[in-house]
């Protein structure tokens, strides 16, 4: 489609030349885990999780058994061509999730017929607008809004974080910004792409919190995919700040009837001059400001001390950073990270997209922080093994059972048991 008919129909710049070219060979390393399954050590890597391109796109697709069939589909087609690679690599089953009933549904039949160990959802179901449905049916690709699936949801979706649980696997969650709100340009790709998975998972995690998820299910882990963690840090402080200034009890200070009207009134009449001086009646300002749904916003989340809100923020989220990113150091930052408590940052690369420009350099990029003394030895384990091994094996401590990393990450636990004992 050409400028001029983006331009008629309003619609985004989409992705081009986004995969390896010149470099063929970590181009077909991506398409071909036998090939990847050869390179790891290579690259430096023991053990992968493996998230799909095309798959986080199938479950957008409106028609709802057509978006089945075609994560069904997929997820079938994962779990043959990786079969004989388990030692190093795991692929993510897809998870359609516009009702909680399909996603159980998928993710029972993932996990329990065809063996898969991750799931991987979508976040944001784009939804028709009531409203307009009721004006043109056929205004819905251009009019619709966003569920996050934790607040302010059509569907209760409490029953697929409890299936979860029961299956002992973490919701990671992968989803699309671009074309949403703001990220619409006709003409630049880079425009539309840049931070918009930090918008989606910054979406995401300010719902789980707001709407209680996290409180409901503190055992249950999140990981935010292919996003960073600079938000993730400005997310916390940004709610710590709020919670001081809004919980249940600071929010009273707000509260209009505690303005003093006779006070207000004088103050008007005295430096209001000619244009504001005697407009309104006595006690007027305000006066109409009420609120009938409630006013505490962290109701849900059960928030009652810094303590609690970051109970619900901090040890069940997890962060997937590229390895090119410098602001990964946030996470690590005790001196603005409230409460000193650092955030889980996960080394991830985007293999067979244009961001990653040589497979076998990027664990080399990711330690470039520690060389230039911005990250720690003991932070950098943290980000490389540590946090990506806990996401999965604090769960489900037989998770890495029969992998390259089975013992390493049985010793993780070990330590990890020893040191709350002590």
């Amino acid at each position: 489609m050409d400028h001029a008919q983006r331009r008629h129909h309003n619609l985004i710049r989409p992705a081009f030349w986004a995969a390896p070219a010149e470099n063929t060979t970590d181009l077909a390393t991506a398409m071909l885990p036998k090939l990847m399954h050869e390179r790891l050590p290579e690259m430096g890597i023991d053990y992968a999780v493996v998230y799909p391109t095309i798959g986080f796109l199938l479950p957008e697709i409106a028609d709802d058994e057509v978006r089945r069939a075609a994560c069904r589909a997929h997820n079938l087609m994962m779990a043959d061509i990786y079969r004989g690679f388990e030692d190093r690599l795991t692929p993510a089953a897809v998870i359609p999730c516009h009702t909680p009933h399909e996603a159980i549904e998928e993710l029972d039949f993932a996990l329990g017929e065809l063996n898969f160990k991750v799931p991987m959802f979508i976040n944001l179901v784009k939804r028709p607008i009531g409203a307009v449905e009721e004006v043109d049916p056929n205004l819905r690709p251009y009019a619709f809004w966003v569920d996050t699936l934790a607040i302010d949801s059509i569907f209760d979706y409490d029953p697929l974080w409890q299936r979860c649980m029961d299956l002992k696997v973490p919701v990671t969650a992968h989803a699309v910004g671009q074309g949403v709100h703001m990220r619409r340009s006709i003409s630049n790709y880079m425009y539309n792409q840049t931070g918009h998975f930090a918008d989606a998972g910054h979406a995401f995690a300010k719902a789980l919190f707001f709407g209680g998820v996290t409180h409901r299910f503190p055992d249950l882990n999140f990981a935010f995919l292919e996003c960073g963690v600079a938000w993730g840090a400005s997310l916390v402080c940004d709610l710590k700040e709020r919670w001081e200034k809004r919980s249940a009890e600071a929010i009273e200070q707000f509260n209009p009837a505690k303005i003093d009207r006779e006070l207000m009134d004088s103050l008007f009449e005295r430096y209001g001059g000619d244009v504001l001086s005697g407009r309104l009646p006595k006690g007027a300002i305000l006066r109409n400001v009420v609120e009938r749904d409630g006013v505490d916003d962290f109701a849900a989340a059960n928030v009652n001390s810094i303590d609690d809100l970051l109970d619900r923020l901090v040890p069940n989220f997890y962060y997937g950073c590229e390895a090119d990113d410098r602001m990964n150091v946030t996470a690590f930052d005790t001196r603005v990270l409230p409460g000193g408590r650092k955030l889980n940052a996960m080394f991830s690369s985007d293999f067979g997209h244009w961001d990653v420009t040589d497979m076998a350099g990027v664990l080399v990029e990711a330690h470039e922080l520690v060389d230039e003394g911005l990250l720690s030895d003991e932070d950098f384990a943290d980000f490389v093994f540590h946090n990506p091994a806990r996401l999965f094996a604090s769960m489900d401590p037989e998770f890495f059972a029969g992998t390259a990393v089975e013992d390493d990450v049985a010793k993780m636990l070990a330590d990890s048991e020893k040191a709350a004992a002590a």
